[in-house]
């Protein structure tokens, strides 16, 4: 196996190649900024260079890669083709490479309440239904994929359980970036995970399963 982290120096994506790094996965991170990504990343991790919205970098960056996570996100601005660009157009530019580099799974980091057109978050240049439409040209390419919807992302890690639940049944609730990092790794080693949207939240008084258990639970 041989990872691919798209995002790889956001908040989410930095932790997905620790995450990779700590089960010693052969990881490469695709990144912007080389220098940034020296800063932020283990020196394990290979770094190579190239943009999801530039489609003819990713062709080389996937070579040699099995599996590909992708964490990437439009960051708050004023451009309203933000959210179109970076969670739409360019996930649909790493669905294709994949598509051609015979990827063997694909995860998706999404959001809790994509489904929601009339979520607030969608103030936000439709940020959640951008997501929704990446999810659903995920599903419908034909590579085996896990799409996780995370809740409100918190950079500082706690003890609290993972709750799992299958698409459209969460719709609040927070989780650490560590334990989106960890399920998303952990969803490369478990079959039940496969052609599975889950949503998931930490909370002080649910039960602690491991995430294989968690992956089974979800239809």
């Amino acid at each position: 196996m041989k990872a691919f982290v798209a995002g790889a120096t956001g908040a989410t994506g930095r932790h997905i190649v620790q995450a990779l790094v700590q089960r010693e996965i052969p990881v490469r991170a695709f990144v912007r900024n080389l220098d940034r990504a020296r800063e932020l990343l283990p020196h394990q991790a290979e770094l190579v260079t190239g943009d999801v919205l530039d489609a003819q970098t990713l062709p080389n960056a996937l070579a040699d890669c099995t599996t590909l996570l992708c964490a990437t996100g439009a960051r708050p601005s004023l451009d309203p083709t933000g959210p179109y660009k970076v969670d739409y157009q360019g996930t649909q530019n790493l669905i294709q490479a994949a598509q051609t580099a015979n990827i063997e799974q694909f995860v998706l980091v999404s959001s809790l309440c994509t489904s929601e057109f009339f979520h607030p978050l969608n103030l936000f240049w439709l940020v959640l239904y951008w997501k929704k439409q990446a999810e659903e040209a995920l599903r419908q390419s034909g590579l085996t994929y896990t799409i996780v919807r995370p809740g409100g992302l918190k950079n500082e890690d706690t003890p609290a359980p993972i709750i799992m639940r299958s698409a459209d049944s969460l719709s609040e609730g927070s989780i650490p970036r560590q334990k989106v990092a960890h399920v998303c790794v952990e969803a490369l080693f478990s079959p039940e995970a496969r052609n599975k949207i889950v949503e998931i939240v930490a909370k002080e008084d649910a039960p602690t399963r491991d995430i294989a258990q968690l992956f089974a639970g979800v239809a």
